[in-house]
């Protein structure tokens, strides 16, 4: 970590911390460094460190006290409904630092499932996105949407990498208005495992999602496939709200896999 950076000392130090227990370079049920020691190896005070340290203990990344070493503890952050569309405002709201790295963007044709999702006809052209996405730094999630293509092709005119595709979209006059979003386990494929880091075959948590216009008009058809150590979701429900979930069967070609619906709305 730079010291020289940006910001209060006690924030950077505590990102630092925070990579360090999720990264498992302090193992979980392990004893985390003494104060002493990385005062030293920071070359600071204790007081940065000591509210780093409580920071990430007020966040549950460390447990344990009394006369006893703190010890690293992973927490899972949770995502709720409301901010299902955007990725990166989700970040931010949980103090995380959003990433990405696009592994590709292209113009192609519509394959019968995302045609039969989007209204098209089979083989009419669409554009596919695929981005590895990360908190600190930390792969979280493999997006794979698939756009209609006069919406599409914005993608061609900005950075992907830069932030949220749904912020540039909407700069350049995309109606986003509400999503559907479905939910359900599946194994990771080699192409998951191999972005995510993890093994073949290891449950991910996706998250299936048709975006629609003011009109309802579909616009996008995205699988995002998460690490469950990196998310999890829960749904808030309100008197009079407008999100609406409930058990329901899965669409996919079997129709026997229980999973959860909702309707986002406003998407950020």
């Amino acid at each position: 970590m730079n010291t020289s950076e940006g910001g209060p000392l006690h924030q950077r130090l505590g990102a630092e911390f925070r990579r360090r227990v999720e990264t498992g370079e302090w193992p979980e049920g392990q004893p985390v460094p003494s104060e002493g020691r990385l005062c030293e190896e920071f070359g600071t005070s204790r007081g940065p460190v000591r509210q780093a340290l409580a920071q990430l203990r007020a966040e549950g990344h460390l447990v344990g006290g009394r006369g006893r070493p703190p010890v690293a503890r992973r927490v899972t952050p949770s995502q709720p409904f409301a901010s299902l569309m955007s990725f990166t405002q989700w970040a931010h709201s949980i103090g995380r630092t959003p990433g990405q790295h696009t592994v590709e963007v292209a113009r192609r044709r519509a394959g019968p499932d995302a045609a039969a999702r989007l209204g098209l006809d089979e083989g009419a052209p669409v554009v596919d996105l695929v981005r590895l996405r990360h908190l600190d730094g930390v792969p979280a999630m493999v997006e794979r949407s698939t756009f209609v293509l006069d919406v599409g092709a914005h993608l061609f005119t900005v950075d992907p990498d830069a932030g949220s595709v749904y912020e540039a979209l909407t700069s350049h006059g995309v109606d986003l208005h509400h999503a559907r979003h479905t939910i359900d386990a599946i194994a990771a494929d080699p192409t998951d495992a191999d972005l995510l880091h993890t093994a073949e075959g290891h449950p991910l948590l996706r998250v299936r999602r048709l975006a629609f216009t003011g009109d309802g008009r579909s616009v996008e058809y995205a699988d995002d496939r998460y690490l469950p150590s990196m998310a999890t979701f829960t749904i808030e429900n309100t008197v009079g709200g407008r999100t609406v979930a409930g058990r329901d069967r899965s669409d996919d070609a079997t129709g026997t896999r229980p999973t959860l619906h909702s309707d986002a709305r406003k998407p950020q």
